[in-house]
């Protein structure tokens, strides 16, 4: 079974198989957005549980 395109490019799963994502909002039109809230939005953060088992559909091989 193929791995959807867009969401290779989107997670990264930790050693015990759970997928990593991105803060949203933090791409462009950073000007208005105030300092503390653009720190708030660096690193990553793990996806809930019910968005974790449709990227476990999108990417079959991704978790262990």
């Amino acid at each position: 079974m193929k791995s959807h395109s867009g969401a290779k490019k989107r997670f990264r799963f930790t050693a015990t198989g759970k997928a990593k994502r991105k803060f949203s909002h933090k791409n462009h039109i950073l000007t208005k957005k105030n300092a503390d809230r653009v720190r708030r939005l660096r690193g990553t953060t793990v996806v809930s549980e019910p968005d974790q088992v449709r990227i476990d559909a999108l990417l079959p091989h991704g978790r262990k």
